[in-house]
């Protein structure tokens, strides 16, 4: 057996593995937090109904039980569709990825319904996503900010359900707890980090490079949830990198982690073609914490999202000069942020 091939068996016996567990914790955490909720309702409503408060413990476990239905209903979507493959092995990939695409829009699209209902979820997206844009629109390259409790499902159900775009998503590996989503997203073009082997760029570009019409390969630069010492953090590493003005540049923007350069740059240079999308938010930073969840909840203010699109020929060549437009127009998120945020969100 050679090497890949061996490599290939091992990755599908641990893929299994790991599916039937998260899948056999999903039906056991369904009844769970189902009695949670039942418990939440008659201990809080005494209190609620006495105090007109918010129903914080029910509201909690309530999101938490539509989350494991919904993620239940996306297992079972996902059978559904294995089932309807089997008399045909011969379907196209293009046709698996645009089943797993359909189901991912409506899940993320119940979730995003629940959150209203449930925690006052408000969006405000500026300018308005342009629409069902379909096979006619050029690839795009998503470069958003990352704070926030659920800002990425978020962003990927507007890219799905309100620009008509098919978001090709670079994650965290530990998502792949999420059995509906491990499913599914192996079914569409993604690239988990970090990579079972080479480097994480090269894993990026190689996804990069396979964008087409109508898609969007989405990044998040920063590379994980801003808080303010992972903030300070990464302007250390700066400086031990040899790298004081970027660290000085860094120090300047309150609200943003310095981009990585190294995934941003590598998806620029596979895809030349595409336009660049830069995408600021806040509103879902004041969630950032276990306490925060509890104090913050049902959101007071709504989220609200501004994004701009470069054109791919307004793109500077070369890495070095990338890298300053790249870390100019975090810049600009940042100051974007300073005028809309609110004084609970992380930064503050």
């Amino acid at each position: 057996m050679s090497r890949r091939r061996a490599v290939r068996v091992a990755g599908a016996v641990v893929t299994g593995l790991r599916r039937t567990t998260t899948t056999a914790l999903l039906l056991a955490l369904v009844p769970t937090v189902a009695a949670l909720l039942i418990a939440a309702g008659v201990l809080c409503a005494p209190v609620s109904l006495a105090t007109q408060g918010s129903w914080r413990p029910v509201r909690i476990t309530g999101f938490a039980f539509i989350y494991l239905l919904v993620d239940l209903a996306g297992l079972v979507a996902a059978a559904v569709l294995w089932a309807r493959r089997l008399p045909d092995r011969l379907d196209r990939e293009e046709r698996i990825s645009a089943d797993a695409f359909a189901v991912l829009e409506r899940l993320l699209r119940q979730l995003r319904r629940a959150g209203e209902q449930v925690f006052r979820l408000q969006v405000e997206v500026r300018p308005p996503p342009p629409g069902e844009t379909g096979h006619a629109a050029v690839p795009v390259l998503v470069f958003v900010r990352h704070a926030g409790v659920g800002d990425s499902f978020l962003l990927l159900q507007i890219l799905l359900s309100q620009a008509g775009l098919r978001p090709h998503t670079v994650l965290k590996r530990t998502l792949r707890a999420d059995p509906a989503l491990d499913v599914l997203i192996g079914r569409v073009p993604h690239c988990f980090l970090p990579p079972f082997d080479g480097r994480a760029e090269d894993a990026i570009a190689d996804l990069a490079a396979g964008l087409g019409p109508g898609d969007a390969l989405v990044i998040f630069p920063e590379g994980g949830n801003f808080t303010p010492r992972r903030r300070r953090r990464a302007i250390a590493s700066l400086r031990r990198q040899g790298l004081p003005r970027r660290a000085s540049r860094a120090e300047r923007m309150r609200h943003v982690l310095p981009p990585r350069d190294a995934g941003a740059l590598a998806a620029i240079a596979a895809a030349p073609t595409a336009d660049v999308v830069f995408v600021a938010h806040t509103g879902l930073d004041v969630v950032h914490s276990a306490r925060s969840v509890w104090s913050q909840l049902p959101l007071r203010e709504g989220v609200r999202a501004r994004w701009w699109r470069i054109p791919a020929s307004r793109v500077p060549p070369g890495n070095d000069a990338r890298s300053e437009w790249l870390l100019t127009q975090w810049a600009r998120v940042d100051r974007w942020i300073t005028d809309h945020a609110t004084p609970d969100a992380t930064h503050a």
